[in-house]
């Protein structure tokens, strides 16, 4: 019997924490393919269309600034309400997507994985790219604001930092997508954490400084600043708005409190991600 020479071998993995970047570039083409299909197909049959994704921060940001700026009379340190709020939404936004969406790989994708072989990470990560995609575009809407605000006469203007901010976004979606794949494993046994996750988001949006400066928490409830303190979004949130719109220089404390967090939950959600996708089939 003659031996046969296979393109590819497909093999167990001989360690759940492998990362196989190799084997996720030889599927590239689909990771583009499921990228365009999440960025065409969900606003496809609405009227607007793409524009939701400039309408749903803006008018986010008109609510908040009314509501904690206009009603609660929060202070932003000089900087126009309203830019203030759309650059914490902003990031918050791209932040919450990275983590709702991957939390709903297996749930969503059983009929796919259960018919043909593909490395199962490609779905989190094409959902990561898609909302990084979907992100730059709100970003060029947040820099115009920015520049009607600056021309209006508005003493305002990024720090030096702002050159790490590329750094800053990335590891944001990391420690969405080690999130997401760790509450995606999950779900695909206990299904009520679905809804826990989409309340539970809502609730830690108000744990992240978004729409206050941390300073302000520490001033007002010094008993609750821990709270604050510990969280690394709430550092991702406020280093990325001093970036962006200037303020005092970036501790190297805040940045580690958002790197380490970010390296633990990745590994972890890499290796619960990876012993999960074995037995998923036969459990959902």
């Amino acid at each position: 019997m003659s031996s046969r020479t296979w393109l590819f071998e497909i093999t167990p993995r001989d360690t759940l924490l492998r990362l196989d970047l190799k084997e996720v570039w030889r599927y590239r083409d689909l990771l583009v393919l499921l990228v365009r299909r999440d960025l065409v197909a969900f606003y496809k049959q609405t009227i607007l269309g793409p524009l939701w994704y400039v309408i749903q921060p803006i008018l986010t940001t008109v609510i908040f600034t009314i509501i904690f700026n206009g009603i609660a009379d929060i202070q932003t340190n000089g900087v126009p309400p309203f830019l203030f709020n759309l650059a914490g939404v902003t990031v918050w936004t791209f932040f919450s997507t990275c983590l709702t969406t991957t939390a709903d790989t297996f749930k969503t994708n059983a009929a796919l994985f259960g018919k043909v072989y593909f490395p199962r990470v490609i779905m989190p990560l094409s959902v990561v790219l898609s909302n990084l995609v979907k992100f730059l575009i709100q970003l060029v809407i947040f820099f115009g604001f920015y520049l009607y605000f600056y021309f209006s006469g508005v003493e305002i203007r990024p720090h030096a930092s702002i050159l790490l901010f590329p750094l800053l976004i990335i590891s944001m979606a990391l420690l969405g997508l080690g999130l997401g794949m760790i509450v995606s494993s999950l779900v695909s046994k206990y299904r009520d954490l679905s809804f826990l996750v989409v309340f539970g988001v809502q609730l830690l949006m108000y744990l992240s400084a978004v729409t206050y400066p941390i300073e302000l928490v520490q001033q007002k409830l010094p008993q609750w600043a821990w709270a604050i303190q510990y969280n690394p979004l709430a550092h991702m949130v406020e280093i990325s708005r001093r970036m962006l719109l200037g303020g005092s220089d970036t501790a190297m404390e805040s940045i580690g409190m958002t790197i380490i967090p970010t390296v633990v939950v990745l590994f972890v959600g890499l290796l619960i991600f990876n012993k999960t996708e074995r037995t998923f089939i036969d459990t959902i």
